[in-house]
């Protein structure tokens, strides 16, 4: 009997741990439920939160891009606006050329009909004058040519009898004269040798391969450095050699640093050539100005301008009589110092004096005058000492003396001038015979540039382009020939050649 009673109790306590058990659950699962529908609820609002956001910040870029929008469209109308304005104001322009060349062609009609018309009446005019010549001289129009011709046959007989008679006579008269240029110019021709020794330089090759790539294809190459600096290159039969003659030294410095820059770089063409020209003369220039800083430092003048110290490193490059004019003018700067202390005159003057008194050369061949008056007005417009200026205006005597340290300059000047070997042989008659024919080269209209080779027996002429047509070079060459044949003496002759060069340049971007 117990047994049953214990598997009851057994079973209600089961039964009661179960539906105590279900109860929990249910009640675990109801608040997990709730925990849920809240959080879902959270979360739902803010998505909704973030939406709201969203649809701003996409209605204010809707709003940023329409205003864009409207703003492009509103300059797309105005640019379209002044274009349509520009082309119909084009159009009344085009119109009213039409007009005006309509205009013009009914003129030229009715001109063209005028001339038509008097040529006409002309002819008429000529027919009935010939008719009434023949009526009054009873000949045809062929008899009475036939008399003209045999008078105008016969009247230049007698003139050229006359003419023979006059040339034979003025030959006679002028054999004298004849034989003496025939002197001079051998003479010149002898003593060429010592010209050539301050009109050319030497630029030696790796080998005489180069030679052929200086020429260039067709002689380009050649052409070009020519062009571009002025010099004559000398390419003969001497192994491993160019020789570039030219009688200005500055230009012949650019032409040998350039062409020893091109050799050493191996790039030669046209293009190249102009870039490495214009760098070498750069380089040139510095080399003046520094020679001119040297100069004052060495003679002891501080504080010149800049303009004068460039103009004195010019010197550097020009001789007279064979002797270097720079180093001239710093021994004349320290013999004027000596003679100054001596005689108890102003040292700082007498040396300023002297460094500075043949500053006229580095630029007479472009100002029009003797030298020391040139250098005096450079002096002055520069507001140096009039002392000093007097000092190089006076030096060969072209104006008076006011002041003592002025003669003391030009005793200087004579003293190292005159020293044994100081000079060499005249040059300077030769040096502006070229700079002449440069001159009468760039006197006429549309000349660029002009340069003086070959010794003086050659001036090559560089023309504008948009100036002088292929017509008018070959008039332009005729009169350079006449002028120098009118104003110039000189030995043998001189050729003259035009160069007329157009070059189109465009850009790839």
């Amino acid at each position: 009997m117990e047994t049953p009673v214990v598997v009851a109790v057994a079973l209600v306590a089961l039964v009661g741990g179960v539906v105590l058990g279900m109860i929990a659950r249910s009640m675990v699962a109801s608040q997990a439920i709730k925990a849920a529908q809240e959080q879902s609820a959270r979360i739902i609002a803010e998505a909704r939160e973030q939406q709201k956001g969203i649809i701003l910040k996409a209605k204010d870029e809707q709003l940023r891009l329409q205003r864009e929008a409207e703003d492009d469209a509103r300059s797309k109308r105005t640019e379209l606006g002044n274009l349509e304005s520009r082309l119909l104001q084009r159009d009344e322009q085009l119109d009213q050329r039409a007009d005006m060349l309509e205009e013009k062609n009914r003129k030229l009609l009715d001109r063209e009909r005028e001339i038509e018309h008097a040529r006409e009446e002309v002819a008429r005019a000529h027919q009935e004058q010939v008719v009434a010549l023949e009526r009054v001289s009873s000949l045809s129009a062929e008899a009475a040519k036939e008399i003209l011709l045999e008078a105008v046959r016969e009247d230049a007989e007698h003139d050229a009898v006359r003419i023979a008679r006059a040339i034979e006579r003025n030959a006679r008269e002028e054999a004298n004269e004849k034989a003496r240029d025939v002197i001079v110019t051998a003479i010149q021709r002898v003593a060429s040798d010592h010209t050539a020794e301050h009109t050319v330089s030497v630029v030696h090759l790796p080998s005489d391969e180069m030679k052929g790539r200086i020429i260039g294809r067709e002689g380009r190459n050649i052409r070009a450095l020519e062009q571009a600096t002025g010099v004559d290159l000398i390419i003969d039969d001497t192994p491993e050699t160019v020789i570039l003659s030219g009688f200005d030294p500055v230009r012949r410095e650019v032409a040998r640093l350039a062409l020893t820059k091109l050799i050493s770089d191996g790039r030669i063409h046209p293009g190249r050539i102009e870039e490495v020209v214009s760098k070498s003369r750069a380089e040139v220039d510095l080399v003046i100005r520094q020679a001119g800083e040297q100069a004052a430092y060495d003679a002891g003048v501080p504080g010149l301008p800049p303009e004068i110290v460039k103009l004195l490193g010019r010197l550097k490059y020009r001789t007279s009589y064979g002797q270097n004019v720079l180093n001239h003018s710093i021994e004349t700067s320290r013999l004027a110092a000596v003679i100054a202390a001596e005689v108890g005159a102003d040292v700082q003057i007498s040396k300023m004096g002297g460094l500075l008194h043949d500053l006229g050369k580095a630029v007479d061949h472009e100002v029009e005058g003797p030298h020391a008056a040139i250098g005096g007005q450079i002096a002055q417009r520069h507001n140096l000492p009039m002392k000093v200026i007097n000092g190089i205006a006076a030096h060969h005597q072209e104006v008076e003396y006011a002041c003592v340290e002025a003669p003391i300059v030009q005793i200087a000047d004579a003293i190292s001038a005159s020293r044994p070997g100081a000079r060499g042989e005249s040059m300077d008659t030769y040096v502006k015979r070229l700079e002449d024919l440069q001159a009468i080269a760039e006197s006429f209209e549309g000349v660029e540039r002009s340069f003086a080779v070959q010794a003086g027996r050659e001036v090559r002429i560089l023309v504008r382009p948009e100036e002088i047509d292929d017509m008018t070079a070959m008039r332009l060459a005729r009169d350079v020939v006449r002028k120098i044949e009118e104003t110039l003496t000189y030995p043998g002759q001189i050729k003259v050649t035009v160069i007329r060069e157009t070059r189109a340049v465009e850009y790839a971007k």
